[in-house]
């Protein structure tokens, strides 16, 4: 049985979509998977070992030019891809009405969330199989249910495993424990001060962690050039593909971060993650992993780097005790 997944964005989106892959692998050995990804997220599916096909789509761009040759030939390159698929089953798991729009593409039945479910139940029109999950669960769960009613087994909800390795490469030359300090998130009432990362650093090289941080755009690379000048003890990164950063990501010792998608790759490689949470509550879209867990500001408060360094060790320890 051939199934494609429409979950395009964003990178905590896609990631939260894995366990319900590793579900329907132990329940159904007759299924291969295809995966319909925006380009940017492409690397992040690709993760998987058991997805065999990447469709990319560029909605955010197609968006800004929708009448130009160029998104017209590319949306009808999609088409052509995902009808030659020749899917049996097309599970969109995102629940929005583009990524309906996009999975009709394929031309095969598509499996969603019903009307009250679904985060657009405009979506639901184009459905021909429809679940009804509650919303007040968390998105991991949602979509482990969902592929559970739509591929007829009953997923265990009391183990929690992605399935993704990290790809190959690291940190050259860089021997010892390190912590990956995940800085730059989208929005500023979600990012912690720079004196609070500086000083976290400190804690952690007064523990012999080696911190590690890289950025992406100008202002995350003040913020990474302000904590490794501080603290020279740290390892700053140059801004790189999101291949190579989640490489050395995957091979952390240990990762604090802000509530942002690599934060949430870290806790889906199963890596001691401590989350921070400052203006979003992460009870239904928080890292999820064995060994992570979430710091959230109370109101009027803060999160301290001595908490975060301390629950940092908590995890370490807890996986350090954790059966092999």
């Amino acid at each position: 049985m051939k199934v494609l997944i429409v979950k395009t964005s964003s990178m905590g989106d896609v990631i939260h979509t894995f366990p319900a892959v590793e579900d329907a692998l132990r329940n159904r050995s007759d299924i291969s998977f295809d995966w319909c990804v925006e380009v940017a997220f492409a690397g992040i599916v690709a993760l998987h070992p058991a997805i065999r096909s990447i469709h990319k789509v560029a909605i955010r761009r197609w968006r800004k030019t929708p009448l130009g040759g160029a998104t017209w030939r590319e949306m009808a390159g999609l088409r052509h891809g995902l009808r030659t698929g020749h899917y049996d089953l097309v599970i969109d798991a995102q629940g929005l009405l583009k990524s309906a729009v996009v999975a009709r593409q394929a031309g095969a039945p598509i499996a969603g969330f019903d009307r009250s479910s679904a985060r657009e139940p405009s979506a639901t029109l184009l459905y021909q199989r429809k679940y009804a999950v509650p919303r007040d669960l968390h998105a991991i769960e949602r979509t482990r249910r969902l592929f559970g009613l739509a591929l007829d087994y009953q997923p265990d909800l009391s183990t929690l495993n992605s399935g993704i390795v990290p790809p190959a490469g690291g940190l050259p030359g860089v021997e010892g424990r390190t912590a990956f300090l995940l800085h730059g998130t989208s929005r500023e009432d979600k990012k912690w001060p720079v004196e609070d990362w500086i000083e976290t650093a400190r804690q952690l090289v007064s523990r012999q962690f080696m911190p590690v941080v890289t950025w992406s755009n100008e202002a995350e690379k003040r913020v990474a050039e302000a904590i490794a000048g501080a603290v020279p003890d740290t390892v700053l990164v140059p801004k790189s593909p999101l291949s190579g950063i989640a490489a050395i990501l995957g091979r952390s010792t240990l990762v604090i971060g802000a509530d942002t998608g690599l934060t949430h790759l870290a806790s889906a490689f199963g890596l001691p993650t401590v989350a921070i949470f400052l203006a979003t509550e992460p009870g239904l879209t928080g890292p999820r992993g064995p060994f992570a867990s979430t710091l959230l500001a109370p109101a009027g408060g803060k999160v301290t780097p001595a908490e975060a360094v301390t629950e940092a060790e908590r995890l370490l320890a807890l996986r350090s005790e954790a059966p092999a």
